[in-house]
């Protein structure tokens, strides 16, 4: 889950996490150990390897960054956000979005994480 009042927590072992989202955790707890020069390019390719693990391994989860086909909801979510689509992929737009911005890559991920996630929670009523 997202951090709560910036209080740090400790980082946890890979076989404590549940979901893609609990690893994002993690990375965005230590971004400079999971990606070489902040790239959000690495990031993406890790997300693929974690979707091709998930379909050797027969793993059902929901996955919202890449399938066979698709660049996933993520993406499609993305382009809707920024009010254009881009073949390159979100990774890459991202960064772009940053530099134009002057904020660091992996900051305006997540916070476009956070936003995603927010938007896509089920309300209660």
């Amino acid at each position: 889950m997202m951090e709560v009042d910036n209080v740090r927590r400790q980082p946890r072992h890979l076989t404590e996490l549940s979901s893609v989202f609990e690893f994002l955790d993690e990375v965005r707890l230590r971004p400079g150990m999971w990606l070489r020069g902040d790239s959000l390019q690495h990031l993406d390719s890790m997300l693929i390897g974690y979707r091709a693990a998930m379909v050797v391994h027969g793993v059902e989860e929901d996955f919202d960054f890449w399938s066979p086909g698709t660049q996933g909801p993520f993406a499609e979510w993305l382009w809707q956000r920024l009010g254009r689509h881009s073949p390159l992929g979100w990774a890459v737009e991202i960064e772009r979005e940053a530099q134009e911005a002057g904020t660091p890559a992996v900051e305006l991920f997540f916070d476009l994480l956070d936003e995603y996630r927010r938007e896509r929670q089920p309300t209660e009523g």
